[in-house]
């Protein structure tokens, strides 16, 4: 073979080579929806549906201290969903701090504990349709002089807490220009802090403000007089599986038409704020 002839096979050789690679790649795409489903074909094979919760959410997925049960909508609306798909219900305890990396090490496949969509969350995880929204609100105790009203919160000395892990921490640190953000991590809690005096105010959503509106006699709840920063509710995946999203979608879509979701809001101090379809 004459040097010509070799630099023009060399040339085609490359070529097919390049050929091979790409058509290589497109049959990875192409073979990609073929994995899509792979959560739902794994509870349907297993007959176990393992959903994360956050078990200190009143209302929502809280373990009553005193009976060790599990109560809230979000308990409820979990044993809806595994009926739907004829599975047994596994809980997985979490929190927010966690949330991401328990879905997307598959230590769970579906977090049912009202899931505040945020941009961060966004971009690790994906979303049903809203089902609830809530405002910021702030905690103080009744006898406090110092933050009396929400214009009271963002002053010199007050101090602000917010729980590790929320989206109430990010919003509160941007939006406090004079007051000290504090984040209480587990096993603090925001309650224990207000009560020693350690902080003025703690700021929560209105699942968790009914804890204490129920419970506590001592905390007034302190509303923005106007929308502060709402954030719609959602259950969360992990990405990469659309046909598991659009399972969880249409149940979230189900239960807003049936009236399913309405009644368990309101069976649980919820109806204020649920997403009507």
């Amino acid at each position: 073979m004459n040097t010509q002839n070799q630099s023009a096979f060399a040339r085609a050789r490359g070529r097919t080579l390049l050929q091979c690679a790409a058509l290589a790649v497109l049959a990875a795409t192409w073979a990609a929806p073929s994995s899509a489903g792979a959560v739902l074909d794994r509870v349907k094979a297993s007959g176990n549906l393992r959903v994360c919760i956050w078990p200190d959410y009143y209302g929502i997925t809280f373990r009553n201290p005193r009976n060790q049960q599990l109560t809230g909508i979000d308990i409820e609306l979990s044993a809806e969903f595994a009926s739907r798909l004829g599975a047994r219900l596994a809980y997985v305890e979490s929190s927010f701090p966690r949330l991401i990396d328990d879905l997307t090490a598959d230590r769970c496949d579906i977090a049912m504990h009202a899931v505040g969509i945020t941009a961060a969350r966004q971009a690790a995880l994906r979303f049903s349709q809203p089902y609830l929204q809530s405002d910021i609100y702030g905690v103080a105790t009744r006898s406090s002089v110092q933050v009396r009203s929400w214009e009271d919160i963002d002053k010199p000395g007050v101090n602000v807490a917010v729980q590790a892990g929320t989206f109430m921490e990010p919003v509160m640190a941007g939006a406090l220009k004079q007051a000290r953000l504090v984040t209480i991590k587990p096993p603090m809690t925001r309650e224990q802090e207000l009560e020693s005096g350690r902080v003025d105010v703690f700021m929560t959503d209105f699942p968790y403000s009914r804890r204490l509106l129920d419970n506590a006699d001592w905390a007034r709840l302190i509303a923005p007089p106007q929308p502060f920063h709402r954030v719609p509710y959602a259950y969360a995946v992990k990405p990469g599986d659309g046909e598991w999203l659009r399972t969880v979608d249409d149940f979230v879509s189900a239960i807003k038409r049936d009236g399913r979701l309405e009644r368990a809001a309101v069976r649980f101090g919820l109806g204020e704020i649920v997403v009507r379809p």
